[in-house]
């Protein structure tokens, strides 16, 4: 299951605006949400593989990743499994943005330490409903059985909540 796990806020961190660090490998789709994320009210500080991804989180403590998991160099299960291992950054949520969605990709990125899992394609507007749940601690538990949930939880607008497994 992944389960949440809040890191520092940008309130406790004496930051007016949460930080996003957004790790995606296509530069295209790192702007794209970059740019969506920053007009949503969060700062943003963008990483296009895995060894930028862990120095960036080990420099600016950012409230949430955002983690690509499919990166040169280091991928991002890896850069998942350094900053989960580091007292600096343990705390931080990850969430794996990726293509990949089977329910051995779910597992495989639990057992790496993401707490959450939002599958791509995503539109900006889905994934920043995403990242203010997970900033709000509201993202709970996920099951082997999840990629329908999830996918139905982003395509539905937060007003008409969630629907139930």
């Amino acid at each position: 299951m992944l389960k949440g796990t809040m890191g520092a806020t940008a309130e406790n961190q004496g930051r007016e605006r949460p930080l996003v660090l957004l790790v995606e490998d296509q530069a295209d789709l790192r702007r794209l949400y970059a740019e969506q994320l920053t007009l949503s009210g969060f700062d943003v500080v963008e990483a296009g593989d895995g060894l930028t991804a862990v120095s960036s989180a080990f420099e600016r403590g950012p409230d949430v990743v955002l983690m690509d998991l499919s990166l040169p160099g280091i991928d991002g299960w890896e850069a998942t499994r350094q900053l989960k291992a580091d007292g600096r950054t343990a705390r931080i949520p990850v969430v794996a943005l990726t293509a990949h969605d089977g329910a051995g990709e779910l597992e495989r990125a639990t057992n790496a330490g993401c707490d959450w899992f939002v599958p791509k394609p995503c539109s900006p507007a889905a994934l920043i409903v995403e990242v203010q749940r997970v900033l709000s601690g509201d993202y709970g538990t996920r099951t082997r059985s999840a990629r329908g949930r999830i996918q139905a939880r982003i395509d539905v607008p937060p007003s008409q909540g969630s629907p139930s497994a």
